[in-house]
């Protein structure tokens, strides 16, 4: 099978186009005939060694998958039919014709949705709803903040926030405005201004539940001081660059708090490895967000496909900061 391979630690620009022997079947594990894969950020840092977790050279990138399930391993309880669409993540492979992924990881794209968007549901769309679920704990009705609202997991918690009944703001660059206006944002601020006050005005001057930040940098400490009482900043990433101080005595002076969430923790990629034990919570998140996309309320989008062998554009394209929806390669493709 074709597949891109790292042999030692590299510019993700550097990889080769090779053909390997397909993966083998370990217990527990399906075989996917990958149609797309996601390109993202953090690819590059995984294929230079400056990723928290290193797989074992050589090996084959990707994280997020979508395609056809074609054959499980027989201790795999209720496995899905050979040809079933899925979405699954996995530790590392996704780059490549094939993939084995444990089959507590992947998920059934329901009838009538399209298959390659469902490359944004491993890992993108999960870390908003646990984020939005699991830490800010909003009532319908409340404010929500949401800082690099225009694409990736930014995007994806503007849908989520939507459909759990928030209202939302947004934040994100001007030229990118109508993208979260059409998810439902009920403001959007742009990324170049300050935001304190507009959010406060927003709010009548209680400010909001909560910020999901997937920025970091300077518009930490600004968006700590947009959270009304009570409410949480929930740290998901540093996009902007920069690992921010924490100022404890504004957690004091205003009752609030900042809390974090690692998806990875829940995929088994923390130390330890505990999958199995989430395997649960996982799985509710997946089975929630496949029935909000079915319903119309969620709206994964492909930003540009390229076959395998254009990785070095589809890396581009993801640095150019221009897609509004996924990047994805489609190995199957000469």
């Amino acid at each position: 099978m074709r597949a891109l391979v790292c042999e030692s630690w590299r510019e993700f620009d550097e990889l080769e186009l090779k053909e390997i022997p397909p993966p083998p079947l370990r217990p527990g594990g399906v075989r996917i005939r990958v149609e797309a894969a996601g390109v993202s950020f953090a690819t590059q840092l995984v294929v230079a060694g400056k990723y928290q977790r290193k797989p074992p050279l050589p090996f084959t990138p990707g994280t997020e998958v979508a395609g056809t399930v074609l054959e499980s391993t027989p201790d795999v309880p209720d496995p899905l039919p050979p040809g079933t669409r899925v979405f699954a993540v996995v530790d590392w492979g996704g780059m490549a014709q094939e993939v084995v992924a444990d089959a507590i990881h992947v998920t059934a794209i329901p009838d009538g949705l399209p298959l390659e968007p469902a490359v944004a549901m491993p890992i993108s769309y999960p870390t908003a709803a646990a984020a939005l679920l699991w830490r800010a704990r909003l009532a319908p009705g409340q404010w929500v903040l949401v800082q690099g609202a225009a694409a990736g997991v930014g995007l994806a918690g503007v849908e989520i926030a939507r459909a759990l009944g928030l209202r939302v703001i947004a934040r994100c660059g001007a030229a990118k405005r109508g993208v979260p206006l059409a998810r439902g944002a009920d403001l959007v601020l742009d990324s170049a201004e300050p935001f304190r006050d507009a959010v406060l005005e927003a709010t009548g001057g209680a400010g909001v539940g909560a910020v999901l930040d997937t920025l970091g940098g300077p518009v930490f400490d600004e968006s700590l001081r947009c959270l009304g009482d009570g409410g949480t900043l929930v740290t998901i990433g540093f996009a902007a660059g920069g690992i921010p101080q924490l100022p404890v005595n504004i957690l004091l002076l205003k009752n609030i708090g900042v809390a974090g969430l690692n998806w990875g923790t829940y995929c088994g990629w923390s130390p330890g490895d505990n999958r199995q034990l989430h395997a649960p919570r996982a799985r509710a998140i997946w089975a929630q967000l496949t029935e909000w996309w079915a319903a119309g309320a969620l709206r994964p989008e492909v930003h540009a496909g390229f076959p395998l062998h254009e990785f070095r554009e589809a890396m581009a394209e993801v640095r150019s900061r221009r897609a509004s929806g996924r990047v994805v390669l489609r190995p199957q493709e000469v």
